[in-house]
């Protein structure tokens, strides 16, 4: 993925966020041109939506305008708002009906008949709940990602919903964080591949579509880096890694049309981003010329006051409108406050118009104005046969074999098998975090992992849960351990609930919850041939359970499917393929762990003390990023590039490896493509992903996997936000993980 550098469009100079201007070392005067944001509709349409917004915004009154600005997140103080303060919005509110009937009062019951925009949760499915978007990650495939928004996206527009709060697009190197499981890992490469493709499927080619749903790009910015990683704490983070590490994925969203952006509850070097006029003024609106609007995230501005930017709600809303968030959700600061703020000048005419405009168009681009409401016989009520397939198929690629000592798995469907452990008959929990939100999701519950396996053996199953998720009694164990010594295999269901990930659910100690633990020592001592299978949120530190059991395969929390979809990968009608997209580490004492980090001027050296690294632990995650295995085995070979050296200003270097299947079962491998700077006036990552591709070989067969480089996947933000693309060596790592091999290098001139 290239990024391109840009400069501010209004030419200002934002030395907080933005750095100074200039032009450094870059790849071409082109290079600095500002960003040219893709656009969900043609160019006559824009055109005409424009002339409509402008006739609009003349005839609207100063009252019309700010009610434009709230969103409301119940059917009550919609109402109330309607006719009183005005709405732009309503949101978490579900069922066709319900939705007409308060749309109904916003177009037949105003003055100008605006129609509302309805917004929902819909994270990682509408009806039919896909596998949380980490594990959408590990699949390392963007059509998984875009058939959920897909198919997500298509169920909610026929239920009345027009925006979703999603793709999150958090980089996170903090697996305490509860949110984590709503992102894509730890990786801004792989985050800005899937943050565009699922922006795209979100939208489709028309957001007027009957199957499109406007995104939203959340959450403005480095939300993921939370100090201790407890949820809505301060961030801290250089200038440069802002840009080189937290916000591409934004910029991809922008480039790929996304209609809206959520700012994030944190602040930034002391600056909350609800009001923080450099980051969406400065670097989203200007920087990245973003045409959509921004939505606060939930009561955003009325936290400016106790985050002490602001002393009251006065403050807040000058503060958030200053900024340039455009819509407020739920708190009221804005109705509240904008016509005394902008009688007194502390806010303009102009920031209050833009703020309409932006959100008017996005209205029209829905085309809300000619179709405001929805067709109730149309509502989606139930997953069909084909969505559920989707889930199914995204479940089954999300799958990542952590372990396989003695080939495990898969294992027979004859013979005496005990499924144990708390999470076997799990339902909804299957869903993880932020699911069941949408019309016939809470009436749908998955299919239990025992269920699944049960219709799948021919031989006899048996279960026993052992403990309570999080629970600290034991009196189950013994059960659980004479199941397992008198089966001929033990597959283990381990995890957290769902509750245990997603908003305000970060933990201390991210290894298995209760008495997990000891239950799987116990079975396993008493089985040899047991099998670990995990649904979680977030990276666990495994390094126990590991040294237990001979296999694990992790899930994360699968979806609706996902049940179905791990007994196929036990018995081994899929071959499990995906890869972590964030490190597991050791312990929790490692965190933040992750592979694209700096050298330091002592990089572990396991012979000198006197270099980083604990006293207490091994160094290194126990499992890295782009980690997976395979029921079958593969082999990377023969790397070439195509030639030695590279222009600051164009071309490219080809990148391409043999992958052998050198084993007796088809099976998925994904080569993996790692670059890195070894000597830069920024020090530079120890490597960074630029390219992957998952293919699908037959035993014996070979393919040569191709990846193009250009300027852009070796260049830089430095500490002044200038793009630079430097002279000299770059070096090239291919292979099947973070860890891959360095396979040559090429010099830059």
């Amino acid at each position: 993925m290239t990024t391109t550098p840009t400069t501010p469009a209004d030419g200002l100079t934002r030395r907080r966020l933005l750095g100074t201007a200039g032009t450094a070392a870059v790849a071409g005067a082109a290079a600095l041109a500002p960003v040219a944001p893709a656009s969900a509709t043609t160019p006559g349409r824009t055109a005409s939506r424009d002339r409509r917004v402008e006739q609009l915004l003349r005839r609207m009154t100063r009252q019309e305008k700010i009610g434009q600005l709230r969103l409301a997140n119940t059917v009550e103080s919609a109402e109330e708002a309607l006719t009183t303060t005005g709405l732009g919005g309503i949101f978490s509110v579900v069922g066709a009906r319900a939705i007409n009937a308060i749309q109904r009062k916003a177009v037949e019951g105003t003055r100008l008949g605006i129609p509302l925009i309805v917004g929902l949760d819909v994270i990682h499915g509408y009806t039919t709940n896909f596998p949380i978007p980490l594990g959408q990650a590990a699949a390392f495939d963007a059509d998984v990602a875009a058939d959920d928004a897909r198919v997500s996206a298509a169920e909610a527009r026929r239920s009345g919903i027009h925006w979703t709060f999603a793709p999150m697009m958090d980089v996170c190197h903090e697996p305490r964080w509860g949110r984590i499981a709503e992102g894509n890992g730890e990786d801004p490469y792989l985050t800005t591949v899937l943050a565009a493709v699922k922006t795209k499927a979100y939208q489709g080619s028309s957001l007027a579509s009957a199957t499109s749903v406007a995104a939203c790009a959340k959450h403005l910015a480095a939300y993921g880096a939370p100090e201790g990683g407890r949820d809505y704490n301060t961030v801290d983070v250089s200038i440069q890694r802002l840009h080189n590490l937290y916000l591409p994925p934004f910029k991809a969203a922008v480039e790929a049309g996304a209609a809206t952006v959520m700012t994030s509850f944190n602040t930034i070097a002391g600056v909350p981003a609800h009001g923080n006029a450099d980051l969406v003024r400065g670097v989203l609106k200007d920087r990245y010329r973003f045409e959509g609007f921004v939505v606060s995230d939930y009561t955003g501005v009325q936290e400016l006051i106790p985050h002490g930017q602001a002393a009251d709600g006065r403050d807040a809303a000058r503060e958030g409108i200053r900024a340039g968030v455009d819509m407020e959700m739920t708190s009221t600061t804005y109705v509240e406050n904008a016509a005394a703020l902008l009688a007194s000048g502390a806010i303009t005419q102009r920031q209050l118009d833009d703020a309409v405009r932006r959100i008017l168009r996005v209205k029209l681009d829905l085309g809300l104005f000619e179709e405001p409401y929805v067709d109730e016989a149309g509502e989606v009520t139930a997953p069909t046969a084909a969505t559920r397939r989707s889930a199914r198929s995204a479940a089954a690629r999300s799958l990542v074999l952590l372990r396989n000592e003695g080939d495990v798995l898969p294992i027979p469907r004859t013979g005496r098998i005990a499924v144990i452990g708390p999470l076997a008959t799990a339902t909804y929990d299957l869903n993880g975090t932020w699911a069941g939100l949408g019309t016939g999701a809470s009436t749908t519950p998955p299919t239990t992992v025992l269920a699944a396996i049960e219709a799948l053996a021919t031989g006899t199953v048996v279960h026993e849960p052992g403990c309570d998720v999080s629970g600290r009694g034991t009196g189950g164990i013994d059960a659980a351990v004479a199941a397992a010594r008198a089966a001929d295999v033990a597959v283990l269901v381990l995890g957290e609930d769902a509750t245990m990930s997603g908003e305000a659910a970060a933990r201390s100690d991210i290894g298995l919850p209760g008495v997990q633990q000891r239950l799987a020592e116990a079975v396993a001592e008493a089985q040899p041939s047991t099998v670990a299978v995990l649904v979680n949120g977030r990276p666990l530190t495994l390094t126990a359970l590991a040294a237990a059991v001979p296999a694990i395969l992790e899930a994360w929390a699968p979806g609706l499917e996902g049940g179905r979809a791990i007994a196929d990968a036990v018995f081994g009608a899929t071959n499990p393929g995906g890869k972590l997209p964030v490190s597991f580490p050791r312990s929790v004492g490692q965190v933040p762990l992750y592979y694209n980090h700096e050298n330091t001027g002592r990089p572990y050296d396991p012979d000198n003390k006197f270099t980083s690294k604990y006293l207490d632990v091994e160094d290194g995650p126990l499992y890295p990023f782009g980690h997976g295995l395979s029921y079958t085995t593969f082999e990377v070979s023969d790397v070439r590039l195509s030639r030695a050296t590279m222009s600051r200003r164009g071309g490219s270097v080809s990148v391409s490896a043999v992958v052998r299947n050198t084993g007796r079962v088809a099976g998925d491998e994904v080569v993996q493509l790692y670059v890195r700077d070894p000597v830069a006036s920024i020090v530079q990552p120890v490597r960074r992903l630029r390219g992957f591709e998952r293919v699908r070989l037959e035993p014996g067969v070979r393919r040569r996997v191709t990846f193009e480089l250009t300027p852009g996947d070796v260049g830089f933000y430095d500490g002044d936000a200038r793009w630079r693309v430097e002279r000299g060596e770059i070096e090239v790592y291919v292979g099947t993980s973070s860890q891959a091999p360095l396979a040559g290098s090429f010099t830059v001139r």
